[in-house]
């Protein structure tokens, strides 16, 4: 029993760290959230998004988050490279803020809206260098303390809480969007995203001297 304890703490430790870094506001939530409010492929959104943390996580469990931070090139690229998708997305967002809409997305044909959806997901999980730092660089840090065995079952509670609070937000958000089927609501919630996105893009940029 008393093997077990460690295991357990280092479990509890990667679930609490991994859910307080994700439940920020940040761009891949927001968009989640989105696709969620319109019931549109949230299932989906929910797995990628999943996945592309886990993989993140379990890079920076294995030192990828070490190389990432002491690289200047690599960091200038995930910064600029990300701050760029960030704006562009952000930029449509606002425009569709612009025309009276619902939430009926179905007018789109369901194999370029998928290929579009999973395009999207993967730039907000991939290219965003907010969940680099969070996932890769500060989650990969403090597991790299752990014995192999404890940081094992960090890495996995870390993974646990993604997985979690993905669902939990795409749930939820669902179940809200028939409140929010107005179309001038649907016009603030894109405001909004929208200047959250921007807002990211304007503060990486910021940190660096851009």
């Amino acid at each position: 029993m008393s093997d077990l304890l460690p295991l357990l703490g280092a479990g509890w430790q990667g679930f609490g760290i991994g859910l307080g870094l994700i439940v920020a506001i940040g761009a891949q939530n927001a968009f989640l959230l989105r696709q969620g409010l319109r019931r549109h492929h949230v299932a989906l959104v929910v797995v990628l998004c999943t996945l592309c943390d886990s993989a993140l996580i379990m890079l920076g469990a294995v030192g990828v988050g070490s190389l990432v931070a002491s690289s200047p090139i690599l960091t200038k690229l995930a910064v600029y490279g990300g701050a760029t998708f960030l704006i562009v997305y952000g930029g449509l967002t606002l425009k569709n803020a612009l025309k009276p809409q619902t939430l009926n997305t179905a007018d789109a044909p369901d194999a370029l809206s998928t290929r579009a959806i999973v395009t999207a997901t993967l730039g907000f999980s991939i290219l965003n260098p907010h969940a680099w730092l969070d996932t890769v660089v500060l989650l990969g840090g403090l597991a790299g303390q752990f014995p192999t065995d404890q940081r094992v079952v960090f890495t996995g509670g870390a993974i646990l809480a993604s997985a979690v609070w993905f669902v939990g937000l795409g749930a939820g958000a669902a179940w809200l969007s028939p409140v929010l089927a107005r179309p001038k609501v649907w016009r603030g919630i894109d405001l909004v995203i929208g200047l959250v996105l921007w807002t990211i893009a304007g503060t990486l940029l910021w940190s660096r001297g851009f």
